[in-house]
């Protein structure tokens, strides 16, 4: 497992380094933001958690390929000045617009068995591990 973990770690640590190398860039007027990720390992399952205050989940994707588990979404400005009239903005610090985070898991699990849940701006997404790549305990036989 610890094996496992190392493998997780650096491609997290890999994930990390591309957010930070683009999360600075625009398109089309918005920010693109990287939220925060857990991603934990359980004996039966991974589990992917993503922070994200002010998403609607239905301007979530959620998609699964080739071992590649994939967020993206959008986050809608509190301001819009096409809505709100004239305004005077006198501090933004709040992050919206387009995001996208892969996280690319290690082989051996079951994609056709992916769950999402979504409660007060978390997201969590469970991905089951497959069988094959389960702890078994393997009893030993006697010969008498």
């Amino acid at each position: 497992m610890s094996n496992t973990r190392t493998t997780l770690d650096r491609m997290l640590t890999l994930n990390r380094a591309f957010d930070q190398a683009f999360g600075a860039t625009f398109t089309a007027g918005d920010r693109v933001w990287a939220p925060a990720l857990d991603v934990v390992e359980k004996k039966d399952s991974y589990l992917v958690y993503a922070e994200l205050p002010g998403v609607d989940a239905s301007d979530l994707d959620i998609s699964f390929e080739q071992n590649v588990l994939t967020l993206r979404g959008t986050k809608k400005p509190a301001i819009d000045p096409s809505k709100d009239g004239e305004v005077r903005i006198h501090a933004s610090e709040r992050v919206g617009g387009s995001f996208e985070r892969a996280v690319r898991l290690p082989e051996f699990v079951d994609g056709e068995k992916i769950g999402a849940e979504f409660v007060n701006g978390l997201l969590t997404v469970t991905v089951p591990k497959a069988k094959a790549a389960q702890l078994r305990k393997i009893e030993i036989g006697s010969k008498n």
